[in-house]
Parts: structure tokens; C-alpha cells; sequence
């Protein structure tokens, strides 16, 4: 059994999302989100690095999965959202976590079967998954998702002779 810590990274608000699995069954261990409180966004990426290192400490992760920046019409937000993506990849490096990286897409379609599902979608997909019961943010969410689609992109690929 693996355990991973999926990332979803975002200026304001970074999901996380730690499962244990073996590849065809997982397992939820905790999730939720860290919500930057300062507002000069340096301070922010500070706090994020600083909220995933303790996440990082306290569960142990194995391996790190985050999901890749994409660039919609904001060009700003998606430069501040490949920074924020930067903090949480240089916390899981200085804990010596291997890091994996997914696009968005992959990631749905994964989950999903489709690379255009809503998050929406996604959200049912993890619940029935962990068989998670109550309320979850899409933050929380997407970083669940994140780490199930490593779980099973991973046991694929180690089949089969890949990383």
C-alpha cells in the first residue's frame, strides 16, 4: 500500500487530499484545504509551503501527485497559480517526496471516462470511490482525485515496466 498526498493548488485556497491504496483499492485518510489568510501574495505562497510541510510531516506521504497549471484566458491567474504550484512542489522535494504531475484533464478522465467532466462529476467519482459520505469542498475534491488517478496511473505503469 502506497500513500498518497494529492495536491490541488491554487493561490487562495490549495487543496490536499491523502489516500493509501494498492492500485485497485484505496483507502481515505484526511483532506481538506488550506485557505491562505495574508494578503500579499509572497506571504500566501509562504503559507502554503509552510501548511503542506506540516501535512507532510503529520501523514508521511510516500509520493506526492499535483495537478499540472493550464492556461484558460487569465494569463495572471494561471502564472500565480503555476507559483502557488511551485511552493507546494518545493515542499514535497525538501521532504524528499517523489512528485508526479497530471494534467487536469487526465485527471477527469481517469475518474470520470472523460476528459470534459464537470467537477461536479469528479466529486460523485471520489465519494463512490473512498465511499465518502457528507460534504467536500471541490478543492478537497480535486486533490482526492489527483491522488486516485496517481494510484491508478501508477500501478499501470509499474505493470507494465514504466516509473
Amino acid at each position: 500500500m502506497a500513500r498518497i498526498l494529492g495536491i490541488d493548488p491554487g493561490s487562495r485556497v490549495t487543496g490536499y487530499g491523502i489516500i493509501e491504496s494498492n492500485g485497485s483499492h484505496s483507502r481515505h485518510i484526511a483532506s481538506g484545504c488550506i485557505r491562505t489568510q495574508q494578503k500579499a501574495f509572497t506571504e500566501r505562497l509562504g503559507e502554503i509551503f509552510l501548511g503542506l510541510q506540516q501535512i507532510i510531516d503529520e501523514h508521511q506521504p510516500d509520493q506526492v501527485a499535483i495537478e499540472e497549471v493550464f492556461v484558460d484566458k487569465n494569463v495572471s491567474s494561471a502564472l500565480k497559480l503555476g507559483q502557488a504550484r511551485g511552493a507546494a512542489i518545493a515542499a514535497a522535494v525538501v521532504a524528499q517526496k517523489p512528485v508526479f504531475e497530471y494534467t487536469p484533464r487526465l485527471v477527469k478522465k481517469a475518474l470520470v471516462g472523460k476528459g470534459q467532466a464537470e467537477k461536479e462529476q469528479v466529486q460523485h467519482m471520489v465519494k463512490v470511490l473512498l465511499s465518502l459520505q457528507g460534504k467536500f469542498g471541490l478543492d478537497e475534491s480535486d486533490a482526492l482525485a489527483i491522488a486516485l488517478c496517481h494510484a491508478h496511473s501508477h500501478t499501470t505503469l509499474s505493470s507494465i515496466g514504466g516509473r
